[in-house]
């Protein structure tokens, strides 16, 4: 299994990403890094919570869901929960939605500033059990650059 080189990501996204290019900008060239640098990815995005839903924000990969209510989906619940989520088949998350049915597994980071949630970088693979605690940690300390 191919490893990720977080310490490469963490380094280029300190570099990229300053407070002085706006919280879109950024988002966009995070999930660009993620995309282009993660292995056995197939989407990396953000959503933003506007009130009780989840709006799509700057990605890449496949054009995704638009809307995600607060607590429904991978992505609702952990906004929800504000806790990071790994789900190993998201064929048995109850709820799922399917963005794209290549997806099979996803990791979801809720983004919390003063104790708010503000948005989840999420990020599916096409492979099952894809995600583990290592990519939690460190994509919880690249998104807190954000």
């Amino acid at each position: 299994m191919k490893t990720t080189d977080y310490a490469l990501i963490f380094n280029q996204a300190k570099a990229l990403l300053l407070p002085q290019y706006g919280r879109m900008s950024n988002m966009a060239n995070l999930s660009a890094l993620l995309y282009q640098y993660m292995h056995d990815i197939n989407w990396a995005g953000f959503y933003l919570l506007d009130g009780n839903i989840l709006r799509l924000g700057p990605f890449q990969g496949k054009p995704a869901c638009t809307q995600i209510a607060l607590g429904k989906g991978v992505c609702g619940t952990a906004a929800q929960q504000k806790k990071t989520l790994i789900v190993p088949d998201v064929h048995q998350f109850p709820g799922h939605i399917a963005c794209d049915s290549a997806s099979n597994s996803e990791i979801v980071i809720p983004l919390i500033q003063n104790g708010q949630i503000w948005g989840v970088l999420d990020i599916d693979s096409p492979i099952k059990n894809r995600f583990s605690d290592e990519d939690s940690a460190e994509l919880q300390k690249i998104t807190a650059l954000l």
